[in-house]
């Protein structure tokens, strides 16, 4: 009988974002990949040291526990299957559920996101992720010197979401960055009870949700809104997020400071936001990622 993956919140995974294979991926740059697959041969029965997106992973494969399964996680690498071996032995020793991967040996791997359904991507290689973001899928760059996530919270999956050209279109943030603060004040003040677009990690955002909403299992989920706007433009994406009859557990209107420290204190698993500034503010205190959406990337290609 045909297994079938509906119903799941999908999560698909580079290797280099799951596990830290960094020491490994230097020498392919410096080398070719067959190099890369011998050393991955030599180190198979060497587990490899959890990855920025690890911690993540780990809590949302947790969900599972109580119940039918209501979380998948996908290996999506560039990786060659002789070093896939390796990426399984690790999972396994780790205790992760999970079973299913793709191996590409260099070649795209995002193509194969739309017959998994999947709802994330996370992956270190920024023209797979440019690729996924344009077909649909929310995605994000993994920095792979993220601070790992906090061991605080074993029982609840921390997600941080910027706003705007993440959760809600870049419709204000155009208006910010062509016409400057004053005009996106005023733009936003005049439109406040006329919902934002959606962003491109609304669907991640509604599949959380929905994961929020069934019967608690041991495992809970609190999202937070993290964004550069202040008052009177906070507005807006309040009623944007009440007219999606989506709920955010905690929202931080941070009015132009810097997000690292505030994202410190909260400690999310992940922490996704358009623009490079604040992600590499995030990345010494939190597992962070780049979606390369919206027009702060348009001059990035």
């Amino acid at each position: 009988m045909a297994q079938s993956l509906e119903g799941r919140l999908v999560v698909a995974i580079s290797s280099r974002a799951l596990f830290d294979f960094e020491e490994e991926n230097r020498l392919f740059e410096r080398s070719d990949d067959r190099a890369y697959m011998a050393l991955q041969m030599q180190r198979l029965e060497q587990p490899a040291r959890p990855g920025v997106a690890f911690s993540l992973v780990n809590k949302l494969l947790a969900f599972n526990r109580a119940g039918p399964p209501r979380v998948e996680v996908v290996i999506l690498s560039r990786n060659d299957p002789v070093s896939g071996m390796r990426v399984f032995r690790s999972v396994q020793h780790y205790g992760l559920t999970l079973e299913r991967g793709v191996f590409t040996r260099g070649q795209p791997p995002w193509r194969y996101l739309k017959p998994l359904a999947a709802n994330l991507f996370l992956s270190t290689n920024e023209a797979d992720v440019k690729s996924a973001l344009a077909a649909g899928v929310p995605a994000a760059r993994v920095y792979p010197d993220s601070a790992r996530a906090s061991a605080a919270h074993p029982d609840e999956v921390r997600i941080a979401f910027d706003g705007d050209a993440v959760l809600f279109s870049d419709e204000a943030e155009r208006v910010y960055q062509l016409e400057g603060l004053t005009a996106f004040q005023h733009h936003e003040r005049e439109r406040a009870g006329t919902p934002l677009a959606p962003g491109p990690f609304k669907p991640l955002l509604e599949a959380l949700h929905r994961l929020q909403q069934e019967p608690p299992g041991g495992m809970r989920l609190r999202t937070a809104l993290v964004t550069a706007r202040s008052a009177p433009a906070h507005e807006r994406a309040i009623r944007t997020l009440m007219a999606w009859r989506i709920e955010v557990d905690e929202a931080m209107f941070l009015g132009g400071l810097p997000k690292g420290t505030f994202l410190r204190e909260f400690e999310p698993d992940f922490f996704f936001d358009d623009q490079t500034g604040h992600v590499e503010n995030a990345v010494p205190h939190v597992p962070a990622g780049h979606v390369a959406a919206g027009i702060a990337n348009e001059e990035c290609g």
